[in-house]
């Protein structure tokens, strides 16, 4: 396995970590999450290693994961960001539609992004990636900074989960119960 390196993720990926965290909530029976591979047409494929050389993407895909947790249907995507402002050319408009939808369905929606600088972890959730996504649209800043982030959502690895993100889920759906009762 890859280990951490004070420079961040080096060896591995974000996506590595969450697919291992993954699988361990799976064996403990607490959500069943699958990746969603991006879909591509191959045109090369190197016969002696059967090896895909060159392709290009036949469509836009929506998010990297899609699962259940608990009988709630989610969905989310993982990005990193290397410095303290986040630019929203990171999410493209096909991922806002889908998970717009997601959420109408009853869905939870949410992005997992990696401040490699700091090392640590944020859950944004969908409405607050929709604030910033709207203001970016109607002619404001095209990226939102660290310190516009509510500091609940950040977390940081646990003893034996690599990105242990239900902790960041169950306070967005108590928030999200909250805002219903009006409180």
């Amino acid at each position: 396995m890859s280990t951490w390196n004070t420079r961040g993720l080096r060896g591995s990926s974000l996506e590595d970590f969450i697919n291992r965290t993954n699988e361990i909530y799976l064996e403990n029976g607490l959500a069943l999450i699958q990746k969603i591979p991006t879909p591509i047409t191959p045109i090369n494929i190197d016969k002696k290693s059967r090896h895909i050389t060159l392709a290009y993407f036949d469509q836009k895909s929506t998010v990297d994961y899609i699962g259940v947790v608990q009988g709630i249907p989610v969905c989310f995507d993982a990005k990193e960001c290397n410095t303290e402002s986040f630019p929203l050319a990171n999410i493209h408009e096909h991922q806002m539609v889908f998970m717009e939808e997601w959420e109408k369905q009853q869905g939870i929606a949410f992005y997992l992004i990696y401040f490699t600088k700091r090392q640590a972890y944020y859950y944004l959730r969908f409405e607050d990636a929709l604030t910033f996504w709207n203001r970016a649209k109607s002619g404001g800043r095209k990226s939102f900074r660290i310190e516009e982030l509510n500091p609940e959502f950040f977390f940081l690895t646990k003893r034996n989960l690599l990105v242990p993100y239900l902790d960041m889920l169950q306070l967005d759906l108590e928030k999200r119960d909250a805002e219903v009762q009006g409180e």
